[in-house]
């Protein structure tokens, strides 16, 4: 007589040959597979290069929150990337200055503010989410933390973005420029395999800004904010029209709410209309649910987002508030 054991192991074995061998299971598998909406990787702008490396950072086996970081350090490394770390515009005193917050799936997060000479800001707020009891470190205290963790001090001011300053200074006027270079902030969303979510974003702010400011980007629920139950959302373009309507936490509860990603986007971005200039400025949003549904709206066209789902790379122009109005 066979044991019992011996007697599990057998029917778990034939359970198995039974659904490898009956075509009806092994597609509904298949279909299963295919409807599945994840891992999905959404970033504004063209930031094509970004998604991508996410993206193969999921497919590697990474959490979300792996594959944002490695998503955000590839404009913060790009010297030719005006908005976001290495060959930012600096402020009007010759500083380059960097501003990023980090979530995970797990509600924890991590800011950087008024940081200089580090490469990627991205990743010394994922330090501050993961080895400290704090959220937000700023200018001097940021750098001193990241110095003693393992970065290098590296001088971040190119010689374009140099020269840009030199030609702003004859003039000394800032006049905000709506898509000047059709990319700014870097915000970038996942959601991995398993359907948990991360969320990043990196800038180096306004070209030629008053010395200290800081933006929404490194505010947790201006900026980005990231709830694994709900889903994620960030923001791009003047931060502190985004700061005054903590916007990304706002499109993120309207999801809780019932309001699909898009329509959170275009709640959130109507909601700015009786802010003064509206007009001049620029804001865009982006979000995606649990449901691997995605939203983006804007102030005005030209806002684009990159995304990679089921493998595949689309960059999309987002609706705006003034295109439907003309």
């Amino acid at each position: 007589m066979q044991s019992r054991r011996k007697f599990l192991q057998n029917t778990a074995l034939l359970g198995v040959g039974s659904a490898l061998s009956n075509p009806l299971l092994a597609e509904n598998k298949l279909q299963i597979e295919k409807d599945r909406p994840f891992p999905i990787v959404i970033a504004t702008w063209n930031n094509e290069k970004a998604v991508k490396a996410a993206y193969q950072v999921i497919k590697s086996g990474g959490r979300a929150v792996d594959a944002v970081e490695m998503g955000a350090k590839v404009p913060e490394a790009d010297p030719n990337d005006t908005s976001v770390g290495y060959g930012g515009f600096p402020d009007r005193d010759g500083h380059v200055t960097l501003d990023a917050c980090i979530m995970d799936e797990f509600g924890n997060a991590g800011s950087v503010m008024f940081l200089e000479d580090i490469m990627h800001p991205i990743s010394v707020a994922r330090m501050v989410m993961e080895k400290t009891p704090h959220v937000f470190l700023a200018g001097e205290g940021a750098q001193q933390f990241a110095l003693e963790n393992g970065f290098e001090k590296q001088n971040l001011l190119t010689d374009k973005a140099k020269q840009a300053l030199e030609e702003w200074r004859k003039t000394s006027q800032y006049q905000p420029k709506i898509n000047v270079e059709r990319h700014d902030t870097i915000g970038i969303l996942a959601a991995d395999s398993n359907g948990n979510f991360g969320g990043a974003c990196s800038t180096s702010g306004l070209a030629f800004k008053m010395r200290g400011r800081v933006g929404d980007s490194p505010i947790i629920g201006a900026g980005l904010y990231v709830d694994n139950e709900v889903g994620a959302a960030t923001a791009t373009g003047l931060g502190e029209v985004v700061v005054k309507k903590v916007g990304a936490f706002s499109i993120v509860e309207m999801m809780r709410n019932g309001k699909s990603p898009q329509q959170a986007c275009e709640e959130a971005i109507k909601r700015l209309q009786n802010l003064k200039n509206i007009q001049d400025l620029q804001v865009g949003y982006i979000a995606v649910s649990k449901k691997g549904e995605i939203g983006a709206f804007s102030v005005h066209p030209g806002f684009q987002y990159a995304v990679v789902q089921k493998g595949k790379f689309r960059l999309v122009d987002s609706k705006s508030l003034f295109s439907e109005k003309k």
